[in-house]
């Protein structure tokens, strides 16, 4: 994949991107990164060629210097459902770059085979709930105590709720 927006180039990860993804990995803001951490440089060139190959996970990358800022991933589930999120460098908060990124992953999904396209966001991940409305997304649900990632102080997991959103191709398209 390769996409241009206006300020960001959306591509496969290649070697170079594992010091920005060890950068923002190290320390996962978020519970449901957790299962991605990398605890070395050398674990973050592992991954990112991981992610190469499988080609689900695309580097976010500043236009002007090619540096990787964040990733999205596109999960497909046949026949024409996706998956989709998004993890960000925390330094590039609030500059709209995971709106801007996001919003070209979902044009060129539905613009190639999708029909319906979701994200989950953890209850307490309200940065994502906002990014996932501002996409025009509808919450569909929240499952209670659906996933863990992390454990409680006493070594039980720790269950996270979660919102499902999602968006359909006409909702998209619609003017």
């Amino acid at each position: 994949m390769h996409l241009k927006t206006d300020r960001l180039t959306i591509r496969d990860f290649e070697k170079k991107d594992a010091t920005g993804l060890y950068e923002y990995l190290a320390h996962p803001p978020v519970h449901c990164f957790m299962d991605n951490k990398l605890n070395s440089l050398e674990e973050a060139e592992i991954e990112a060629e991981q992610r190469r190959k499988k080609g689900e996970h695309f580097a976010v990358c500043l236009s002007n210097t090619d540096s990787i800022i964040g990733d999205l991933f596109a999960i497909k589930e046949e026949p024409d459902t996706y998956s989709v999120g998004w993890n960000f460098n925390l330094k590039y908060g609030k500059n709209g770059y995971a709106s801007e990124a996001a919003k070209a992953l979902i044009d060129y999904l539905f613009n190639s085979d999708a029909r319906r396209i979701y994200a989950y966001a953890e209850d307490d991940n309200i940065p994502s709930q906002k990014l996932c409305e501002r996409l025009g997304m509808r919450k569909e649900g929240l499952f209670i105590e659906f996933i863990s990632f992390i454990n409680n102080p006493d070594g039980t997991a720790h269950y996270e709720n979660t919102y499902q959103y999602a968006i359909l191709k006409r909702e998209w398209m619609e003017p």
